[in-house]
């Protein structure tokens, strides 16, 4: 793919910003830091069930704000009292499940946008943390997320700075547009969600991956870029379908076996005689069993 920068003397430089869930990779990051938490005792293996629910839902029909500021509070409550080093200590688990989940197709994307020139940044709800991860792993040029406050070494649970969510993100793209010398109307945005309405529309090239049912609607009204990257849903639908057709030939199968064969009593079906039996009646009625009792004698 090529990516070309923007033109010298009419606008600035521009960067690229990328959405991190469902649009740099297929499905949640969170789901992940979730298991790595439940294997290192900080949270029960009910709460992981709900998350791995959580992200299906996720997976189907996008994000929330309710969901979302739910998500908020429970990190906030989990990391409480936390050193910072102990989930540091979760990276090595937490990147074994999120990079083969990473779309090859969007990192060539950020690739060649970086190729061109153009500065790549990972813009995401999830922590500051995970954002400074995956871009140090991927070679991005930064990572925003949401920061959490740490006293003495320890997390206190409670946010420091605005959340990276709806309009939280165009904070943060103005913050870091401000300090590398970016200009947004020269930017590119990527994401999957129509809460990401905000960062989309702060940019000039928007770019949507995956959408929910309204941000498809709207890419479509404002002729922006659409790119299909998540097969769970088709394939989900490919299972009902075949469930379906699975359920019909059943039906078809007992509809036929009901519809053949004598009936007894208030429209009940007669068992059927067993092999024997019928092996029995045959041979009385053809003669040889009177041979074969001449034959024992």
């Amino acid at each position: 793919m090529t990516v070309s920068a923007s033109p010298v003397g009419v606008l600035g430089r521009g960067a690229a910003f990328f959405d991190l869930d469902k649009t740099l990779m297929a499905g949640s990051s969170g789901i992940f830091f979730a298991r790595a938490a439940y294997e290192t005792g900080m949270i029960s293996r009910g709460r992981l069930v709900r998350d791995v629910y959580e992200n299906v839902r996720f997976r189907l029909h996008g994000s929330t704000d309710d969901r979302a500021d739910d998500v908020r509070r429970r990190v906030g409550e989990m990391i409480a009292g936390v050193r910072v080093r102990d989930l540091e200590r979760l990276s090595p688990r937490v990147l074994a499940g999120v990079l083969p989940r990473l779309y090859p197709q969007m990192l060539e994307r950020a690739y060649a946008h970086q190729d061109a020139g153009v500065p790549v940044y990972i813009l995401t709800a999830a922590s500051q943390e995970m954002a400074d991860l995956l871009a140090r792993v991927l070679a991005f040029d930064g990572g925003l997320g949401s920061r959490s406050e740490i006293v003495d070494g320890r997390y206190t649970g409670r946010p420091d700075g605005p959340f990276n969510y709806r309009e939280g993100k165009v904070i943060s793209m103005r913050e870091v547009a401000g300090r590398e010398g970016i200009d947004l109307d020269a930017s590119y945005a990527y994401s999957d969600s129509e809460s990401d309405l905000p960062m989309l529309r702060a940019v000039r090239h928007a770019v949507v991956v995956n959408p929910d049912a309204l941000l498809r609607r709207i890419a479509e009204r404002e002729r922006w870029e659409v790119i299909e990257l998540d097969r769970l849903g088709r394939r989900l639908k490919v299972l009902a379908a075949l469930g379906a057709g699975t359920a019909a030939a059943s039906v078809g199968r007992l509809f036929l076996d009901r519809g053949d064969g004598p009936r007894t009593g208030a429209g009940r079906r007669a068992a059927p005689r067993s092999r024997a039996v019928q092996s029995r009646t045959f041979a009385r009625r053809s003669g040889l069993a009177g041979a074969r009792r001449r034959r024992r004698r």
